[in-house]
């Protein structure tokens, strides 16, 4: 067995070792607003429920390793002092990762990751309309625990509305885990779905990837592509050009095929959800902006 204590290890290591320690934990799905009412969402998976009488749950951004700033959802915490957290199951978990990307302040990560805003009741900052369970919350407190690259920040939050969805619920009332399907997070690249272990998610582009808002609407609204495809696709860095799709029309056999048979373009959108399904999104946005073009 090897042994450290914290002294010897850089800050950076120290935190990569916690991490893969203490997992799978879950995710608070943090919804924020500031002072000037522009929204953010941003998730934490340094977060648990410590009370239930009262009602506590408690998150932490942490200072960041690199640079030792902070992270625009602790700025609105304290300037607003409410938040909503929103729980994260499969359905959405790649749209979620792509909202941690550091996008600029005031750029509305409902938007880039493609995800819905709905008005709470009772407090400023919105729900994620696809999450299962939607807290509405009262910042009580923000306990600093150092100053440094790596401190948490506490968010002690106090519960004050909690929204469940009816699909997840039994006759008794109770919530049915296995419908709920919750992902947690784990070490590096690593998250765990309840009911089927690890999986991996490549971690969002440190470039800024082009966001889910800036596909065009045939691609968001497809029937075929679900809100994790589109996540995916939101991480790609660039969006494809016209050459691109230009050589994809002239040159794909298998594009030729599809598409003098698909009238109405469903099995090109069912290729291009197997090749995001493959790791290949890039090709996968380029087929879906070819057929459009057609």
């Amino acid at each position: 067995m090897v042994s450290y204590q914290p002294k010897d290890l850089t800050t950076a290591k120290l935190h990569s070792y916690l991490l893969s320690a203490v997992a799978p934990r879950p995710i608070a799905f943090a919804s924020t607003i500031d002072a000037d009412g522009k929204p953010n969402l941003s998730p934490f998976s340094f977060f648990n429920v410590f009370s239930a009488n009262p009602p506590i749950l408690i998150f932490s951004p942490a200072r960041r390793v690199r640079d030792n700033t902070i992270k625009h959802t602790l700025e609105n915490a304290e300037a607003v002092n409410e938040v909503v957290i929103n729980t994260v199951n499969y359905n959405i978990v790649q749209q979620m990762s792509l909202s941690s990307t550091e996008y600029p302040e005031g750029v509305n990560e409902f938007e880039k990751s493609g995800l819905t805003m709905l008005k709470s009741d009772l407090v400023k900052p919105f729900r994620v309309a696809e999450s299962p369970i939607q807290i509405e919350c009262k910042v009580n407190e923000i306990v600093r625990l150092g100053n440094e690259g790596g401190a948490g920040n506490l968010i002690i939050c106090e519960v004050l509305k909690i929204h469940i969805s009816e699909d997840i619920l039994e006759d008794n009332g109770s919530i049915n885990q296995e419908k709920l399907d919750l992902v947690a997070r784990a070490g590096g690249s690593y998250y765990s779905r309840a009911k089927d272990g690890f999986f991996e998610i490549p971690k969002p582009l440190t470039t800024l990837g082009i966001g889910v808002d800036m596909l065009p609407e045939f691609v968001r609204k497809s029937s075929v592509l679900t809100g994790n495809d589109l996540g995916i696709l939101g991480n790609l860095a660039v969006f494809p050009s016209e050459d691109e799709i230009d050589n994809y029309l002239n040159t794909s056999e298998e594009y030729g095929d599809l598409s003098h048979t698909d009238v109405l373009g469903i099995d090109v959108h069912k290729r291009a959800k197997k090749c995001i399904e493959q790791g290949h999104a890039k090709e996968a946005l380029i087929m879906l902006l070819a057929n459009n073009k057609k």
